[in-house]
């Protein structure tokens, strides 16, 4: 037990670093060949804070750990929102932009919409049992691809000179790159394995590891990026990494994961979608409230206290 504790906290150190490591090697090796810095921010940069997310995934797609493959997504997403916002928030009241409050929370709040409806085919379609299959995960990646081609096509005022990228040799940036690689590949694997292990030995299930402690760890990037970002006053990097991150884990990291094994979706998670679905409503609510376009340290507040209630929820669900 004492062991899989240690390679579950292992395994979540390789895989932040390891996407660390990736990002600045990609960046690097990109900006070498003349990528302007948009392009590296929205795909670089975008992708590698949704890497621990898709390295999990991957693997317990391939073990057929199911009940952790959606856990993971639904709690990160669930931690970026509530959490992850909520701390940011507190550190600094974050000034929103008009195309994240009309056009990225809304798409956000389609994701979760979306998922609803393709993971309950014993609701809809009254099948004996409910599943994402490959061809919804199709539809999860047309979607990503939509995403993808408005990122691309917003208008941006301003360059984007706060990612800073460090450019390295071009033997440094492809021994960054493996290096992280390595590091995604071991520490995906040391977290599903230990995961698995946990709720085994504990009787707890995969669901509620999946929706606590291994959406928490993945979540660490987007943590860190959040939280630095609200200190350096730029609320905008803060609240568009969340947004963005939580769009990537629905349409692509559970798109990718269900073309790999279609992924059993349990009635019982339907509550944790509605409650998604309603505190990305409730973030707009927030939002269009007293100072427009601001979400205050106040409702920052009770994000985090939303939260907290969640986990003592889950618990008593098991």
């Amino acid at each position: 037990m004492l062991f899989a504790i240690l390679f579950l906290l292992l395994g979540f150190l390789l895989v932040t670093k390891g996407a660390d490591f990736l990002v600045d090697g990609a960046s690097s090796l990109a900006t070498k060949f003349n990528v302007s810095a948009l392009v590296i921010g929205l795909t670089i940069v975008a992708f590698g804070t949704s890497l621990p997310e898709l390295t999990v995934n991957i693997f317990s797609s391939l073990e057929g750990a199911n009940e952790l493959t959606i856990g993971n997504i639904l709690g990160s997403n669930m931690a970026n929102t509530l959490l992850i916002l909520g701390v940011a928030g507190l550190i600094c009241p974050l000034v929103l932009k008009r195309a994240t409050v009309w056009k990225e929370i809304p798409f956000a709040l389609l994701a979760v919409v979306v998922l609803g409806i393709l993971a309950n085919d014993k609701l809809f379609d009254f099948r004996e049992f409910s599943q994402i299959s490959r061809i919804d995960g199709f539809i999860l990646i047309a979607f990503f691809i939509i995403f993808l081609v408005y990122a691309f096509g917003k208008e941006r005022k301003e360059e984007e000179e706060e990612d800073g990228v460090k450019e390295y040799s071009l033997l440094i940036s492809i021994l960054f790159i493996s290096a992280g690689a390595a590091a995604l590949f071991l520490g995906g694997k040391w977290i599903v394995d230990s995961a698995v292990s946990i709720t085994t030995r504990l009787g707890m299930s995969q669901s509620f590891v999946g929706l606590t402690i291994v959406a928490i760890g993945t979540s660490v990037p987007e943590l860190a990026t959040s939280a630095i970002a609200a200190y350096k006053k730029k609320p905008d990097i803060a609240i568009g990494n969340i947004i963005g991150s939580n769009i990537f884990n629905i349409f692509w990291v559970l798109g990718v994961s269900s073309l790999i094994r279609p992924i059993d979706f349990q009635l019982t998670l339907n509550t944790d979608v509605i409650i998604l679905a309603v505190i990305t409503l409730l973030l707009l609510v927030f939002i269009h409230s007293g100072r427009p376009h601001k979400l205050d340290r106040w409702e920052s507040g009770i994000l985090l206290g939303g939260y907290l209630a969640y986990i003592v929820f889950l618990f008593y669900r098991g």
